[in-house]
């Protein structure tokens, strides 16, 4: 996963750059600082692989594990052992505990939560999950 990268202007510090005209029409500015934010997967150990293929579902047991499904609601919820999830319909939004940011897993996500994590969850529409408690070890 990239890391997002933010920049904001310097007051009145002087680069070779500032001043010119570039390629793409603006004018340059020095800069004060970056702040590099790292996804929100990486801060709260939430692991995710998209559109996961078939052999990889078979070497799980995807197709044995539990089904859960929703309509359109919101569930705050707690992980209190590590669960794998894997989405076969719809979406959801994950927002962490103290977070105004959220993560966005689709059908096709394998997504693994960590235990003792905390979200708010969001659906828009029909969601349909297979899901597995992770004993330590199981990976």
């Amino acid at each position: 996963m990239a890391a997002s990268l933010v920049m904001s202007p310097l007051g009145n510090t002087r680069s070779i750059f500032e001043g010119k005209t570039l390629r793409n029409g603006h004018r340059s500015r020095p800069i004060l600082s970056m702040k590099i934010e790292k996804p929100l997967e990486e801060l709260y150990n939430v692991r995710v692989e998209r559109s996961v293929p078939k052999q990889r579902l078979m070497e799980l047991g995807v197709s044995t594990w539990s089904m859960w499904k929703t309509g359109k609601c919101q569930l705050p919820w707690d992980w209190h052992v590590d669960q794998l999830v894997y989405i076969e319909e719809g979406e959801v939004r994950v927002v962490p505990e103290g977070s105004q940011k959220y993560m966005r897993f689709i059908a096709g996500d394998l997504v693994h939560y960590p235990k003792w994590f905390e979200a708010d969850l969001f659906f828009n529409d029909f969601y349909q999950e297979r899901y597995s408690f992770r004993a330590y070890g199981d990976d």
